[in-house]
């Protein structure tokens, strides 16, 4: 039996220490998210590395979206040693930049539960409680646009390419090419990259972790892209709908629970016609018995709502599928040790660290009630009429935030998932971004009924 050795922390910041000398390091970012996944740092000097991994960096918590009142601001910041990366677009004359990414803590050193990297954590723990491990795979696409003499987007892409077209036709291959070395050189496992369906869009895919450690790779691959898009005149967004008519962006998430015990995945059963455990159909039940009440989280804004709608290759229909793409619920091809289960309404504009949170607790949900999971639906769903929708008992997705909210405050799993912090003040936030919204007269409107009326 191999051993594998697990670096101590000491060894872990003597091996850091190393990094920053060789690379001449000079600024640390100390990166953290609030309750929208929108990623915030504050930086420091490299000669203050021993405060920095002993977390007494500390920040006004009452300036963050979502986090503390200003008469409970002070905050600390404590680094995952795991995620110090140096900044390879910084690396220049002998000079270079790092970052940590950081779970948030009070004052008397316990977690604060309103960061989402700690909210993510508990559900950890009680995965870990019930003897199993939570491994994620995300996939995120994007668009890149060009942008205007201020450098502001526009929404012209900068390119023409379809599914799978290489250059000249996807000249985005380039700007590709530049952020898979940069995530490279970041530590991630690249394993596929591409254009996606809708002009402008491309997809880079990187290899699964843990849970938290999906959620860290999901985050800074959304920085990084931004970052590298920006070097080229481009701007890259996540949002899940810019273009009228076009397929939108998603985070298709795959997901799999892997027995501590027994050493393998829960979800593969070899014995069973598809390949799939009990455990894995307990998991596919909770999803779907709970998606309505956690697509607020996985799907957060306004807009993402305009990408669930029939035509575009987007899940809004409920049901599951071995292979059928228009089933919320995919189970890909693979068995034994990859078995996993694909759920593909998220959007990359999720905090990831909620969303594999809540997607994890719903199916979690499933096992801990044995719940059985409906006949899978292997019709193309997107074919079928309302009414055989209605007598195979389909049902769709909420249609707009405002009814994924009205959900997601009368079920479960938001607030047993988010806690009653973090819970309280995305509902806030959400509520006010829909009555934003609900209340503003659009350049639609104003076109089809101020002449007509």
């Amino acid at each position: 039996m191999t051993t594998v050795s697990v670096p101590t922390r000491e060894s872990q910041i003597e091996e850091i220490r190393a990094t920053i000398e060789t690379k001449n390091v000079e600024l640390l970012h100390m990166q953290f998210v609030d309750i929208e996944g929108t990623l915030k740092h504050v930086t420091v000097t490299s000669e203050q590395l021993d405060q920095v991994v002993n977390g007494q960096v500390m920040f006004d918590g009452s300036s963050i979206t979502g986090f503390t009142p200003i008469n409970q601001s002070d905050l600390y910041l404590t680094p995952d040693l795991n995620t110090f990366a140096v900044l390879p677009w910084t690396e220049e004359d002998g000079y270079s930049e790092a970052r940590f990414l950081c779970s948030v803590k009070k004052p008397d050193g316990s977690d604060f539960l309103g960061d989402p990297r700690n909210v993510l954590k508990e559900t950890v723990k009680r995965a870990e409680e019930k003897g199993y491990s939570i491994n994620v795979g995300p996939e995120l696409e994007f668009f890149l646009f060009e942008t205007d003499e201020e450098g502001q987007p526009t929404l012209k892409t900068q390119d023409v390419g379809g599914y799978f077209e290489p250059s000249p036709k996807d000249n985005g291959e380039k700007v590709r090419l530049a952020i898979y070395k940069a995530l490279k050189k970041m530590g991630f496992t690249i394993e596929a990259s591409h254009h996606e369906v809708a002009i402008g869009q491309h997809e880079i895919n990187f290899k699964y972790a843990d849970a938290l450690g999906a959620a860290d790779a999901a985050t800074t691959y959304k920085w990084v892209v931004k970052t590298v898009a920006g070097q080229y005149g481009l701007h890259a967004t996540f949002m899940p709908k810019p273009l009228a008519g076009a397929n939108g962006s998603g985070m298709h998430t795959n997901i799999s629970l892997f027995d501590t015990e027994k050493q393998e995945n829960a979800f593969f059963d070899d014995a069973d016609e598809l390949g799939l455990s009990e455990t894995a159909y307990q998991f596919i039940a909770g999803l779907i018995d709970n998606v309505k009440d956690f697509v607020a989280v996985t799907n957060p804004l306004v807009n993402s709502y305009k990408r669930l709608v029939p035509g575009y290759e987007a899940p809004c229909y409920i049901a599951w599928s071995a292979s059928n793409r228009s089933a919320l619920i995919r189970i890909p091809a693979t068995r034994g040790a990859g078995t996993r289960v694909e759920i593909r309404c998220p959007d990359p504009s999720a905090n990831p660290y909620f969303a594999f949170a809540v997607v994890a607790s719903a199916g979690l949900d499933g096992v801990e009630r044995e719940l059985t999971a409906p006949p899978a639906i292997n019709d193309d769903i997107f074919s079928m009429s309302r009414q055989e929708c209605f007598e195979r008992g389909i049902q769709n997705l909420p249609t707009n935030l405002e009814s994924a909210l009205d959900h997601f405050e009368s079920g479960k799993i938001g607030r047993n998932t988010l806690g009653e912090h973090a819970y309280t003040e995305y509902v806030e936030l959400k509520r006010g971004e829909w009555d934003d919204f609900r209340t503003t007269v659009s350049d639609w409107e104003v076109a089809a009924y101020q002449a007509k009326f």
